[in-house]
């Protein structure tokens, strides 16, 4: 009976260590999305790249930095490596929305939010189906 307990709690920490690799992954994603998004904006203001085409360029940064956290958390996680990185996504989108709503009051999921949404679980969905490990061959 006692191996039972222990598998329990066994399970309950690999879930909670796996939760929290996630949030790890999801700051990491922040953090290049934010310097990248940075980075696009020294472009701007120095002429090298045109203002129209920053649309494209935020979805792309969202992928860039989902795909930097989804590498980190499927890494270190362990199973479920697609939960992981669509996690991971998740996170990310719920950062930018919540720095979103800080910085402009009145914004909403419906300005643009649906394809950064998109852009975030698409990021992450790469390297969780990536990264997941190979099956094992049966003997015969």
């Amino acid at each position: 009976m006692k191996k039972r307990d222990r598998r329990r709690e066994d399970g309950g920490s690999q879930w909670l260590n796996a939760v929290c690799e996630i949030l790890k992954g999801g700051v990491l994603a922040g953090v290049v999305t934010i310097l990248s998004l940075l980075a696009c904006a020294v472009l701007v203001s120095m002429g090298a790249v045109p203002v129209n085409a920053m649309e494209g360029g935020v979805l792309a940064v969202c992928v860039l930095g989902t795909l930097a956290g989804g590498i980190y958390a499927v890494r270190r996680s362990g199973t479920r490596p697609l939960a992981a990185g669509l996690g991971v996504g998740a996170v990310l989108f719920l950062l930018l929305l919540t720095a979103g709503l800080i910085a402009y009051e009145d914004s909403s999921v419906a300005n643009g939010g649906v394809s950064i949404l998109c852009a975030c679980l698409c990021g992450g969905a790469i390297p969780g189906i990536l990264g997941r490990k190979p099956k094992k061959k049966r003997r015969r």
